[in-house]
């Protein structure tokens, strides 16, 4: 990556007490591949790529001005995506997480961000280059999302590390009278 651009991704972190638990689980059962560090757990909302390093005041505030209501997130699908990514996924997806994916899609778009042309598919990476492909039921693995993050992903002699650029709220349901 060339010195004027940062590798980018929104996505929600996922909690140290989850984190310890799903590492626990991954760990006993031995999966295949290279793990993805406890730190370095979560739910990727939108990869960013590499982006110019003077375009990330307008993403921070692009963070800053989504909408969005907190909720549940329950992992308890084991898979396999790629070339030998094992995750796990939700059996059924909140709306709330399909809508701050739209939202963030839409509002990349607007800025000229390029973005996948896949469709969203949730999930959190466990291991990496795995020649076994495990699928079926896991754990259910739960958290309420309550914020969203932007990570920078620096690559280290350790491997991967993601440092917070900027985090904001998703904001609790409106009472009604």
């Amino acid at each position: 990556m060339s010195e004027g651009t940062l590798r980018l991704f929104f996505a929600l972190p996922c909690p140290t007490e989850q984190a310890a638990a799903i590492c626990t689980w991954r760990d006993e059962r031995a999966l295949d591949g290279r793990p993805v560090s406890r730190a370095n757990l979560h739910l990727t909302l939108a990869f960013l790529g590499a982006q110019p390093v003077d375009r990330l005041e307008a993403l921070l505030a692009l963070g800053a001005a989504v909408q969005c209501p907190a909720f549940q997130l329950t992992l308890d699908r084991l898979t396999t995506i790629g070339k030998g990514f094992v995750c796990l996924r939700p059996s059924e997806t909140p709306a709330a997480l399909e809508y701050l994916v739209a939202t963030l899609n839409e509002r990349l778009a607007a800025q000229g961000v390029v973005l996948d042309s896949r469709p969203f598919l949730p999930h959190l990476t466990l291991t990496r280059q795995a020649r076994n492909r495990p699928h079926g039921p896991a754990p259910a693995f739960s958290w309420r999302a309550e914020h969203f993050v932007l990570y920078l992903s620096q690559n280290t002699p350790d491997g991967a590390r993601y440092v917070e650029k900027g985090r904001w709220p998703l904001q609790a349901p409106k009472a009604t009278t």
